[in-house]
């Protein structure tokens, strides 16, 4: 007779199948020995493997060709790389930086460039609407107009209970937004986008400060009580579905399934509370930064990714760096505040001046290395952070601020998960192959072993050693 633990398993497979991942049980051995499993230097075996998703707005400058694509060898034979596109070289092969990439120049060998890659799911949302989709590759205009599952909480779903938070959500504005003009880019599957944080202090106290005002004790009754309270709604709930038509029936499957999802937290919750909260050193920490401070709001938030990670408090993170509707918000001055651009900071997508285009790229680039400098600088192990991190940073549109196709891409990390890097990868032509075989891969590397999201055609080969 099947043990509960596998039972569980396997309602956890089917879940995920449902999501539009499909758990690839029979080829864990292969797959350990492709990426990931076979990577860990000796006395690392136990050390955490972590994700980061990062996403920003407005896409990046790519003057080269008209689809941010250099054009064909016989036609740019003669003509050198621009010296502020997004891309760091004009062919494929070793990296060589130009000025926009050169904030990564000390951490070369740690990243790649993945040129061509795109979501079909997501070509004719639109520019604006296409953020939406970047974590997921949901077909939003055909058959999951409510979106569909992340990677990152594919992740969490199978490996989130090893850290005291399963996933941390971060944006720089807050909230779900709606279908089209998402604040977040974590979904736990079709209709449940998750609220992205945007508070520092909110934030650092939900990782760190959990607790404040209220005792555990305190905090284990409420918990108790909730836990409770779920349980007579999920029976109550169960006693009348069977009288009603299969529309409803399915309408209350869905709330049941958010049912679970609560209880489960927490469930989860309660169970940490019995494990001491981290000691952190808030040293050169503003919690109170402003967004008028750009580069401060920014880096902040990376902080608090990395005290996650280095704390163990959760392994898997997503973090939206503007939204393509960011007209209400701050956000939409910060080019002005940073550069003393005169208008919108998405005007810059539209009309690519080139005395901004690639400088607001290089600084978003700067921001960016900041926070993967702190992982490569923290020892781990037999090497560093970063060595056992993968973080993916791109946009969901290229220098055609409405193109949905030809994502700006870098992964960085994961060289003792199996990857390697300081490569420039095109894929293009016949080369074409979905940006969610990425995801495949970078699922592997952190054991998360999945033979299929959303429309991969399989795993990204080139990236691993």
């Amino acid at each position: 007779m099947p043990s509960k633990h596998k039972s569980w398993r396997l309602d956890r497979r089917e879940l995920l199948k449902g999501g539009g991942v499909a758990l690839a049980l029979p080829l864990l051995n292969g797959m350990g020995k492709a990426l990931g499993a076979n990577s860990n230097a000796a006395g690392e075996s136990g050390l955490p493997k972590r994700m980061l998703v990062s996403y920003f707005a407005y896409g990046a400058y790519m003057p080269d060709g008209p689809s941010g694509v250099p054009n064909s060898k016989k036609d740019s034979s003669n003509k050198e790389h621009h010296e502020w596109s997004w891309w760091p070289c004009g062919e494929a092969g070793p990296l060589s930086l130009n000025k926009s990439s050169a904030p990564f120049a000390p951490l070369k060998d740690d990243i790649s460039y993945l040129r061509g890659l795109d979501h079909a799911g997501g070509w004719k949302l639109g520019g604006h609407s296409s953020g939406d989709v970047f974590a997921t590759g949901a077909d939003m205009t055909g058959t999951e107009k409510t979106n569909n599952i992340s990677i990152d909480q594919v992740a969490a779903q199978m490996r989130g209970h090893e850290t005291r938070y399963s996933s941390l959500v971060l944006g720089t504005e807050g909230g779900t937004g709606s279908y089209g003009s998402c604040k977040t880019l974590s979904h736990r599957g079709p209709g449940r986008p998750i609220p992205s944080m945007h508070k520092p202090q909110e934030i650092f106290n939900r990782l760190f400060d959990p607790y404040t005002g209220k005792g555990v004790e305190q905090v284990r009754a409420g918990l108790k009580r909730d836990a409770s309270i779920l349980d007579l709604v999920l029976e109550h709930s169960r006693s009348f579905k069977n009288r009603l038509g299969k529309q409803d029936q399915g309408k209350v499957d869905e709330y049941l399934d958010s049912i679970r999802a609560l209880e489960q937290r927490v469930e989860r919750t309660s169970k940490w509370t019995h494990q001491p909260l981290p000691e952190i050193d808030t040293k050169g920490l503003n919690l109170e930064v402003s967004h008028k401070d750009p580069r401060e709001y920014i880096r902040c938030m990376y902080d608090l990714i990395y005290l996650a990670f280095q704390t163990d408090s959760t392994r898997f993170a997503t973090l939206m760096l503007e939204s393509e509707q960011s007209s209400d918000s701050e956000m939409w001055n910060y080019a002005t505040y940073v550069l003393g651009y005169k208008g919108a900071t998405h005007d810059i997508a539209h009309k690519r001046p080139a005395d901004y285009s690639g400088q607001w790229d290089q600084w978003r680039a700067q921001q960016h290395a900041y926070f993967l400098q702190r992982l490569r600088e923290s020892p781990e192990g037999d090497g560093n952070m970063l060595d056992r991190t993968l973080v993916l940073w791109g946009s969901a549109h290229p220098h055609a601020s409405h193109s949905t196709k030809n994502y700006p891409i870098q992964l960085a990390g994961g060289n003792h998960l199996g990857l390697k890097h300081g490569y420039l990868h095109e894929f293009v032509g016949a080369k074409k192959v979905p940006l969610t075989n990425l995801f495949v891969s970078m699922l592997n590397a952190v054991d998360v072993p999945v033979e299929k999201f959303a429309d991969s055609t399989g795993p990204m080969t080139e990236l691993l050693r």
